[in-house]
């Protein structure tokens, strides 16, 4: 079912993402030029394979290293929120992603080197992160696909709400490895074609990038709010969604009824697979007539359990500069009308739907709107 939640409007305190690009600040000018960040590589690193589309941070190669070569990067974005005033009683911290430390669990099994097994799991690859960041014990861990984020975002807020912490710091990683691009393109949505985000057109294809991001959620300071989450899950199937588009609906009706009235853009899931693309597009047009949808993926790639804050921070670079970008790598026709292609000036709007889709019908999306 749709749970809907207005938990006293957290405060975005502070948010920021990494993607090739940058910052949040440089991914975002990127995307207003209309950049990809995607490029043809191996999909099995070393290994070779097709040519897929990956966007990969600059210098890492596919293939993980020990310690995993993402773990300074992630550092240096995580420098504003580092030391132990995290992970409190009081300033709790929760970890999300849908894949952590699986790329040094392969490594560990394709090469036998030990060095690799004490970050190759969940919790192994959140303590190590949680030890060069020097946070406390208090670290919670959620994962569920595509919307881990959204669940970190919605447990901070519960937080909040319930006064059970003064601010909640959520963090979300994602970085590629042969184990997650051979295991998409298995299912043959990663291919050799680069995603094109709501275009109608003969076969579908995604993009996977690394990404990463953090927000703090507060009660009391920020220029932007999270008004309301709602989450549905179809439990329909292990990868597909219902043929009538219902969990997509589902998931959109709460923040329409919420902002009823209001002019919003919204930044959709937009893989550029098809069948959910149709849906969602379609879905977002009875919900939130007239409202401008956007996706990024097509630049960025999908940043899988990660998407929901390296997009969020994004969005917040949006809605503080006025300017939205478009869909990037996408054309005519599309699956709407409402599909905005290039960017557009938000300043007249009053703040944005952020919406998620996952493997089996999940769903999960967000109000972020001025404080």
């Amino acid at each position: 079912m749709a749970s809907p939640t207005n938990p006293s409007a957290a405060r975005l305190a502070a948010c920021d993402c990494l993607t090739p690009f940058g910052d949040a600040s440089a991914t975002h000018a990127a995307l207003l030029r209309g950049e990809r960040a995607l490029q043809p590589s191996p999909v099995l690193g070393r290994e070779g394979g097709d040519a897929v589309p990956l966007a990969l941070l600059p210098g890492r190669a596919l293939d993980e290293a020990n310690p995993p070569a993402w773990l300074q990067p992630l550092a240096t974005l995580l420098a504003p929120v580092a030391g132990p005033e995290w992970g409190t009683a009081h300033r709790p911290v929760c970890v999300t992603s849908s894949n952590f430390g699986v790329g040094s669990l392969h490594a560990l099994r394709r090469t036998g080197e030990a060095g690799h097994a004490p970050h190759g799991t969940p919790h192994g690859s959140v303590e190590l992160v949680r030890r060069a960041l020097g946070w406390g014990e208090n670290v919670a861990i959620f994962s569920h696909a595509c919307v881990s984020a959204h669940l970190g975002l919605v447990h901070a807020s519960r937080l909040l709400a319930a006064g059970a912490a003064e601010e909640v710091l959520v963090v979300s990683y994602d970085f590629l490895s042969p184990f997650v691009a051979g295991g998409f393109h298995a299912l043959k949505i990663l291919n050799t074609d680069f995603p094109a985000p709501y275009q109608d057109r003969a076969a579908g294809s995604i993009g996977l990038g690394d990404g990463a991001g953090y927000a703090v959620l507060s009660r009391g300071r920020g220029d932007l709010s999270i008004e309301a989450h709602s989450l549905h899950n179809e439990m329909y199937h292990f990868t597909a969604n219902k043929p009538d588009g219902a969990g997509f609906a589902a998931a959109l009706a709460p923040l329409a009824a919420v902002a009823a009235g209001r002019r919003l853009w919204v930044k959709g899931h937009g893989t550029g697979t098809l069948e959910a693309g149709r849906l969602e597009a379609t879905a977002v047009a009875l919900a939130f007539p007239g409202a401008p949808l956007v996706g990024w993926k097509g630049s960025l790639g999908h940043t899988l359990g990660s998407c929901g804050i390296v997009e969020l921070a994004i969005a917040a670079a949006a809605l503080r500069s006025g300017r939205t970008p478009g869909t990037v790598g996408s054309a005519s026709p599309t699956f709407t009308d409402a599909v905005a292609l290039e960017p557009f000036d938000n300043s007249a709007f009053d703040g944005a739907v952020c919406a998620s889709n996952a493997f089996g019908g999940a769903h999960a999306a967000f109000l972020l709107s001025h404080a």
